[in-house]
């Protein structure tokens, strides 16, 4: 079944080189060493996932695109903040951030756009 395999979530792009440099030195995630197309580039993060980016015209997802599960979401926002990433702030019913993060029960989260404007987020469980 597919609960044993490794995600790889793809993501449209307009500038590849831009959205390169943002995965590569602001996220810190590494460039996968594999064939790809000339407009396109895949990224390595944690437990085997990866990202695809690829070369496209500008969509409008309005949800999240992929989540990092960390162990300490403000040390994290903290290091993401200091290379300019900016965090989301929300106020909607059923969720509503304050500095950036948002309580669910035994889980927190924070939420940024990438420089194609997906929106990625931070996720922790509260211990």
């Amino acid at each position: 079944m597919l609960k044993d395999y490794p995600i790889i979530t793809t993501l449209p792009a307009t500038d590849i080189g831009r959205a390169k440099k943002f995965y590569g030195e602001v996220l810190g995630l590494k460039p996968v060493e594999t064939e790809m197309p000339e407009d396109a580039v895949m990224f390595e993060a944690g437990s085997g996932t990866k990202v695809y980016l690829y070369k496209r015209g500008a969509t409008k997802a309005d949800h999240t695109a992929l989540e990092f599960h960390v162990k300490n979401l403000e040390e994290e926002m903290a290091d993401l903040k200091a290379k300019g990433v900016v965090f989301e702030e929300y106020d909607m019913p059923g969720l509503k951030t304050e500095n950036g993060i948002a309580k669910m029960g035994n889980y927190k989260s924070a939420w940024f756009k990438d420089t194609e404007g997906n929106i990625l987020a931070l996720g922790e469980e509260i211990k």
